[in-house]
This record gives C-alpha cells, structure tokens and sequence, in this order.
C-alpha cells in the first residue's frame, strides 16, 4: 500500500503544470521583476538593427553619439529579455577621413547600452559585425569606403596614360613626371581624386548587426511614476 501511495504522489509532482512551465521557461523572475531584468544576454548574442542617425565620415566625429533600433527580439533562458523596437545607444570610435590620392575612409562604431521599451537599460559594449552597403575590413569592425586607385581615377576621368604616370607621382611626392603636363590636365586629375575617393555613408534607416563581446545584465530600470493620490471625497 505504502508503495502505491509513493507512485501516485510522484505522478502528482511530475504532472504538475508549475514544473512543466519551469522546464520550458527556466526559471521565473525573482516577485516583482519584469525577464528583462531578472535574466542576461551571453556574449555572442548578435543585435540586429536599423539605424536612427545619419554617419558619414565627412561630418562625422570619434565620440560623437549615435542610436538605432532593435529590429529582432532576443530571448534568453525562454524569455523576450530585449523586445524589437528597444534603442541602441553607441558612440563613432574612429574616423579616417578618405586620403587625398589611393587612402580609403574608414569609421568603427560600438554600441554602448541597450534600453527596453519598458525602461531596463543594459551595459553591452557590442563591435560591428555587418553593415547594409559598406564592407566591414576586420574583427574590430572597421567600416572602409569605396575608394579607387590612382591608375583607375584617371582612367575613368579619360586621361592618357602620361597624365596617369603624373598623378602616380603626386601621390608618390614625386615631381619628375610632371613635366610637360598641361595644368589643366593636373586640375582635371585632381577634381576627379576629389570625386571619386568617396566617404563612408551610412543613411537613416541601414541595416547594422552588432555582436557582444561580453555577457550584459540589466544595470537600471526606469521607475514607474507614482500613481496620483484620490481627491479628498466632498
């Protein structure tokens, strides 16, 4: 009889729903905490977003601030820590404007902090993985421009190749090959230098994936306003 009782209250705390819901959630938050803040992104995570700001090498500073916005939800121990439409806080970490001859421009990024809709903010600290449109050069995440090479910007702007030779020596600080050349030639070079060296442009709105390079865990919570007292009853 005893071990007829033992079975039937183990098939009780198998079956019951609060054990089941455990084994697929992990474990609830703590009474009072919302997933977010009870739970951690691992490092690894890749972030998905749009961009909100404009960046371009042009205007663009090291520090100046940027935000975009999370695109995908992340989850984590079967819980929606970061929902879409979350904000990415980060900051420019380099700039290199284009060089005036075969230098190509480059930008990092980082995203700082990541805030929730609801107010819980995390420390992330995440690098450049790919941006929609531009290359991504090394594991830094270092943005490069499109820049062209000497023999090639003349060649496009329709100039011999004596003119060619000319503008390599330019861009080498060499003058011997100058000679001869016409000073609208060298004008003509050096506009399409200009032109055709571009900078790294980033629009409102480009596809940006950022991977972190270390666990984040919610550090603050936006406090709930305080409800308004009721009126004194007449």
């Amino acid at each position: 009889m005893r071990r007829i009782l033992l079975l039937i209250c183990m098939m009780l705390v198998l079956e019951a729903p609060g054990n089941a819901q455990s084994a697929v959630q992990g474990t609830p938050p703590p009474p009072g905490a919302s997933a977010s803040e009870a739970a951690k992104v691992p490092a690894g995570t890749t972030l998905r977003a749009e961009l909100t700001t404009l960046l371009t090498t042009k205007t663009s500073r090291t520090g100046d601030p940027f935000t975009a916005r999370v695109v995908e939800p992340i989850f984590a121990g079967g819980y929606e820590i970061i929902p879409a439409n979350s904000t990415i806080d980060g900051h420019v970490a380099m700039v290199k404007p284009p060089g005036r001859a075969t230098g190509r421009a480059e930008m990092r990024l980082i995203a700082d902090s990541i805030t929730t809709p609801e107010g819980t903010t995390f420390t992330v600290g995440a690098g450049l993985q790919s941006a929609e449109g531009t290359k991504v050069k090394d594991s830094e995440g270092t943005l490069e421009g499109a820049g062209k090479s000497t023999k090639s910007t003349a060649k496009e702007a329709g100039i011999d190749a004596g003119v060619g030779a000319g503008v390599g020596a330019i861009a080498d600080g060499g003058t011997g090959a100058l000679y001869g050349l016409g000073i609208g030639a060298v004008a003509a070079v050096a506009h399409n230098l200009l032109k055709h060296h571009k900078d790294v442009v980033l629009p409102q709105g480009t596809e940006l994936n950022f991977m972190l390079a270390r666990d984040a865990v919610a550090t603050k919570s936006a406090e709930k306003p305080a409800e308004a007292a009721n009126p004194p009853q007449q």
